[in-house]
């Protein structure tokens, strides 16, 4: 079974042909690839700035928005999201709490 996710390019660049510009189709790209965009985006834009943590930073970044999307997509239904997850019902309960969404 490929886990490989599949998320739409919400970048919009303009395409120039034949004198006119259009606005370019979006591209699917995988989450992998989304999040190693994203993280080289936030070094290139760190200036010299030293950072600490960002391993945890990541984590709740991503985390927090996937328990929300996994409770609206079980209907808030502890157990089934629990085993979507694959993660324990009390650790989804923990979690949940961490990120104020209980």
């Amino acid at each position: 079974m490929n886990n490989e996710v599949l998320i739409p390019d919400t970048g919009s660049e303009e395409v120039s042909s034949k004198g006119q510009t259009q606005l370019a189709q979006p591209q699917q790209q995988s989450l992998r690839d989304a999040v190693e965009h994203a993280m080289e985006n936030y070094f290139r834009h760190l200036d010299g700035q030293m950072v600490t943590d960002v391993y945890d930073m990541v984590l709740s970044e991503i985390e927090a928005p996937m328990l929300e999307v996994v409770m609206k997509y079980t209907r808030h239904n502890q157990t089934r999201a629990a085993q979507l997850l694959g993660l324990n019902r009390g650790t989804l309960r923990k979690k949940l709490k961490r990120y104020g969404l209980l």
